[in-house]
């Protein structure tokens, strides 16, 4: 059985390793390889074959459409699919121009990741999930969060215990928990693990 070759890229190593355990229960995929950002995917590409670069939008050093361009002009045969957490009709518009062969929303990364992954290595494009515009370009999610708690949350996405964000953020670690347990009452929320679904399908990670 021939597999199709797929590279992963998101600066965040939590959402990785969702995106492996997705697609390691498909036999025809192999993930040969992972990327933090842009220019790390473009350096693997330039030495590795790989059939399909999976991109999240929001990167360091290169973002996902940068990176994109790059690919369809140094890779042409590679098919690129975008993770994004906003349709935004310009954004979709600009995203076929350059002629990423799909886009998925990043709250939808489950058997749709699969999905959209079979149907653009047969030669289809998917934009199925991302059909519903919204209706203002300039439209921004609001949290219920300060930015010190967004901070924090973003830390334990990075996968830093307590210990770690309170010497990150020059805070005692009392505070860092007194943070985290204020956030899951906020949201009403009950663990760790649903507090980073949540930042995930919220865009805040």
């Amino acid at each position: 059985m021939s597999h199709v070759k797929i590279l992963l890229a998101d600066d965040h190593k939590i959402v990785i390793d969702g995106l492996n355990l997705v697609l390691s229960s498909r036999e025809d995929f192999e993930v040969v390889g992972e990327a933090a950002n842009g220019l790390e995917v473009l350096d693997f590409l330039s030495k590795n074959s790989v059939d399909i670069v999976v991109l999240d939008i929001n990167m360091p050093e290169m973002d996902g459409i940068k990176c994109a361009k790059k690919i369809k002009e140094l890779h042409p045969k590679t098919k690129v699919i975008i993770l994004t957490m906003y349709a935004q009709k310009s954004f979709v518009e600009e995203i076929i121009k350059i002629g990423i062969d799909g886009c998925l929303l990043k709250n939808n990364t489950g058997k749709e990741l699969s999905d959209a992954i079979a149907r653009v290595h047969s030669g289809k494009s998917y934009y199925d999930q991302i059909q519903n515009f919204n209706k203002d370009d300039s439209e921004t999610k609001e949290y219920p969060l300060s930015e010190r708690e967004l901070e924090i949350i973003r830390k334990l996405g990075d996968g830093m215990t307590s210990s770690q964000i309170s010497d990150a953020l020059f805070i005692s670690e009392h505070t860092v928990k007194t943070h985290r347990k204020n956030i899951l009452k906020k949201l009403d929320l009950h663990s760790s693990s649903e507090l980073i679904q949540y930042a995930l399908n919220n865009g805040i990670i």
